[in-house]
């Protein structure tokens, strides 16, 4: 591997090579090709289907330990020396050319220094907006769902068309909205320019630098000693209520019993406690699924998906959501679920619900723990995970798991603890009722924030940043929000105790200052209004639309969204 290790590759034979059918990405400025790797992913692939072509260097470092950047090494085939400048992912629609030669490098750095000439010239401080043509090649930055939306990029800025016509009443244009959200991000947030996002990258790797050096990696096992101590008392509380009859109290107690558990599986999957891939995985599989009928499994591989692309319609499985939610209009295009792998149509159902899906918000969340136990079987009877490699006996675990599961809460709690057929139903719902704060937490730092693509020159923490927001609260209800308050910090440093976050988030807001991000921190209460606003925003939308087209039917028009 050596001499392989150290040759240095062109742009054009990257990009050949991704032609060719290779999950090649940078890492550290080594070319790293993962094929070999990917059945064996125990985050799965589709996580590293997003990196290909770009550089991996901050998503890697962020949600990997130690160990697995240093086997990472065994994958190198070569070295990049200079700036990089991310492709579009074939996931995402990106197009590579084959490689054809030496002739194809010179060209690619006649391109280049064109490029740059261009972008001095220009050196603008923020992207411009500006009147330009279109055509399918002059997209390289933002997702091929744009490009019937006449959104044009570069390396070195971000081009919108502008419509000067504003929206003629009673009529919906999503191309529109699209280009507005897109031009609000560009207003509010940093350059798109090469330099400024890589700049932001560089501060960002000297922050976890920092980070490091204070310590904040360190888990503080005293503090999870505490948290035992309140997972013993509450399901204690429901067992002795369930003994003496008091099912409605014990399925109370079992519900918020499951609602704190789950922050320390959340911590496990995240090799947030010891740092130790099979230590955390195991402690994990015992939280979520000996002890919560959940699959760790699953939610690993839709969270680092979801960590990766958070907030992008078609590709994170977090706030894909129809029939019931939609937090962005662009789910009225029946869009392409890259994670799923299927469409989901915006049908009768999503017509139906979406209209009214602020005033549903959280009656629909109450039954969300049900929705969890249908992903987590689906994930593990269809064999999801990875069936080989150093993740592929956690299957099996799990399924034990799950069978324990539902002999000691099924078998035990609900059939044999409770004499009747009401009470047993009133138990299960009231039980799985009490964890709708979870799912509140859950979505609250998301469905309110930005779902725009801005490209691919945007920092991997900018993107973060920009997708996500901070809930404010007083110090000591801590346990009850159990970290997920702090969903900025933590999607910048997944693998942070979460009993540590606080002490980051002062860092980060520093960071926020320097680099000029605004970072995003409501209370709990300011916080529930943003997303009951943007959810009632979309239903607007989705009126008008559902206007539109019965107009068009009315007059024998016919058109797609």
């Amino acid at each position: 591997m050596g001499k392989l290790s150290e040759r240095s590759l062109t742009r054009r034979q990257i990009e050949g090579m991704i032609a060719d059918g290779k999950a090649v990405f940078l890492y550290k400025g080594e070319v790293m090709s993962v094929n070999a790797w990917m059945p064996y992913h125990p985050g799965g692939d589709t996580a590293i289907k997003h990196m290909i072509g770009r550089d991996a260097t901050d998503e890697v470092f962020a949600l990997h330990s130690e160990d697995a950047k240093r086997r990472m090494k065994s994958y190198i085939i070569g070295k990049y020396d200079g700036a990089w400048e991310n492709f579009l992912p074939p996931i995402k629609g990106g197009v590579f050319r084959k490689y054809n030669g030496p002739e194809d490098d010179e060209e690619e750095r006649l391109r280049m220094r064109l490029d740059l000439d261009a972008a001095s010239d220009s050196t603008p401080s923020s992207p411009t907006l500006s009147a330009t043509s279109s055509s399918e090649d002059s997209f390289p930055l933002l997702d091929p769902s744009l490009r019937r939306r006449r959104v044009e990029s570069s390396s070195s800025s971000v081009t919108t068309v502008e419509d000067e016509t504003e929206v003629p009443p009673g009529h919906f244009d999503g191309d529109y909205l699209t280009r507005q959200y897109i031009e609000a991000d560009l207003a509010k947030y940093p350059s798109l320019q090469n330099a400024t996002q890589k700049e932001i990258a560089q501060k960002y790797r000297d922050l976890e630098v920092r980070i490091r050096a204070a310590g904040l990696y360190k888990c503080n096992y005293w503090a999870y000693a505490k948290e035992c101590t309140r997972y013993a008392f509450l399901f204690a509380s429901s067992m002795w209520c369930l003994r003496n009859g008091w099912y409605k109290t014990s399925a109370f107690f079992m519900g918020a019993f499951w609602h704190q558990l789950v922050f320390s599986a959340h911590d496990a999957g995240h090799m947030g406690i010891t740092h130790n891939f099979q230590v955390d995985t195991v402690l994990g599989i015992i939280i979520a699924n000996f002890l919560g009928g959940l699959s760790i499994g699953w939610w690993k591989r839709s969270h680092n998906v979801h960590h990766i692309v958070t907030n992008d319609p078609e590709h994170d499985p977090d706030i894909e959501h129809l029939p019931f939610f939609a937090v962005s209009h662009r789910f009225f295009g029946s869009i392409f679920s890259s994670y799923y792998q299927r469409y989901m149509p915006y049908d009768a159902f999503a017509r139906f619900f979406v209209p009214m899906q602020h005033y549903l918000y959280y009656p629909i969340l109450l039954f969300g723990r049900f929705n969890l136990y249908f992903l987590s079987f689906e994930y593990l009877f269809k064999g999801l995970g990875p069936r080989k490699g150093p993740a592929a006996w956690h299957r099996y675990l799990e399924l034990a798991g799950l069978v324990v599961f539902w002999y000691w809460f099924g078998y035990g709690v609900v059939y044999k603890g409770i004499p009747n057929g009401w009470d047993r139903f009133s138990f299960i719902m009231i039980s799985h009722m009490v964890t709708m704060p979870l799912h509140v937490q859950i979505t609250l730092s998301h469905f309110a924030m930005s779902t725009a693509d801005l490209g691919t020159t945007e920092s991997f923490a900018q993107r973060m940043l920009r997708t996500t927001m901070d809930v404010d609260c007083s110090e000591w209800l801590d346990w009850f929000h159990g970290g997920l308050h702090l969903q900025a910090i933590h999607h910048l440093f997944p693998r942070i105790p979460r009993h540590n976050l606080r002490p980051t988030q002062k860092l980060v807001m520093e960071f926020c200052k320097d680099v000029g991000i605004p970072y995003a921190i409501y209370g709990f209460y300011r916080g529930n209004e943003e997303i009951i606003g943007r959810l009632a925003e979309v239903a607007r939308q989705a009126k008008l639309l559902a206007e539109c087209q019965k107009v068009m039917q009315e007059k024998g028009e016919f058109g797609g969204f």
